[in-house]
């Protein structure tokens, strides 16, 4: 088994250790500017086109993460990029969906219980008690019911909040109500008092989160993105939270990482920032998996995570 690995980091040689470790039978290499030599397996993130473009040899390309994004955007500006045999496969989950749990959960009891409001007293230093939400009409609306947004949706539910879920194609989650399709995406969004964007990054969801979708929601509701930054239209966003529409925001993910010194998301009160951390990739839990779906390759057996480049997921 040959494996060429690339990623434009620091961290490649701890990669790269972690794999010989688990795979110790495999011919691993680092891709370097100018190598066309044969591999089976591809491990890459945000890998160059050169290394990809005309290979017939590879068999799988390994995307590092659970977002696709920017290795198909690369396909799309440049076609051919990726090699017609070779199956796109992605991560799932490796520990990612109970850290986006954590981070969305945490979101969403901060302004539950208002503390964001808090916050703002104390700086004033002001002692006014706050009436919580009234728990029964804080609808939350997770946008995507992949791994990550089901996981997310079951565990807001389990606090007693009452929790819809919107994907492409009907889906079933427990304890949530679901909604499909284009034609469900209004009656999904009325009544939801957070929004949550969990959906993967398309053509189709760019730009998503924008004036109409924000105006659909409850006046006072609150938006949560912490999927892809381009999901989210960021003049529209500002005049929701300058009209009252929305009050208050919690993104992870921007259209420029980092976020630039004099955006204006930084001098905005109610916008809380984080710097892309809402679920991290996990460097042994993600070599296992991918080990273990290179061995069931070798051996015949289909493996999960297999991206259908139409749909772009």
């Amino acid at each position: 088994m040959k494996i060429l690995f690339y990623m434009p980091d620091t961290e490649a040689a701890a990669w790269l250790r972690e794999f010989a470790h688990a795979l110790p039978e495999a011919e691993l290499r680092e891709w370097q500017p100018g190598d066309t030599q044969s591999a089976d397996f591809a491990v890459v993130w945000r890998p160059p086109r050169e290394m990809l473009a005309g290979r017939a040899d590879l068999r799988a390309i390994f995307n590092l993460g659970a977002g696709v994004d920017a290795i198909l955007a690369l396909e799309r500006e440049q076609p051919g990029t990726l090699p017609r045999n070779a199956q796109l496969i992605r991560l799932e989950d490796t520990g990612m969906a109970p850290q986006m749990a954590e981070y969305v959960t945490h979101a969403v009891l901060r302004y539950l219980r208002r503390f964001d409001e808090y916050q703002t007293l104390q700086r004033e230093r002001r002692w006014q008690p706050l009436d919580p939400h009234p728990r029964e009409t804080f609808t939350v609306g997770v946008l995507g019911l992949g791994v990550l947004g089901a996981h997310v949706a079951q565990t807001l539910a389990a606090f007693g909040l009452p929790v819809r879920g919107y994907s492409r194609g009907a889906r079933q989650v427990e304890g949530v109500t679901t909604f499909a399709g284009e034609a469900q995406f209004d009656a999904f969004l009325d009544g939801v008092k957070v929004l949550v964007n969990l959906l993967p990054h398309t053509p189709d969801t760019a730009n998503v989160l924008n004036a109409r979708t924000l105006s659909k929601l409850v006046r006072g509701a609150y938006l949560i993105n912490v999927a892809r930054g381009a999901h989210l239209v960021e003049a529209d966003l500002l005049a929701a939270l300058a009209s009252g529409q929305i009050a208050a925001a919690t993104l992870d993910v921007f259209r420029e990482e980092p976020l630039p010194p004099d955006h204006p998301f930084w001098r905005e009160p109610r916008m809380t920032i984080t710097p892309h951390t809402s679920a991290l990739t996990l460097r042994e839990e993600s070599v296992a998996q991918v080990a273990q779906k290179m061995l069931a390759l070798e051996r015949g057996e289909a493996v999960g995570g297999v991206v259908n480049i139409e749909r772009g997921y």
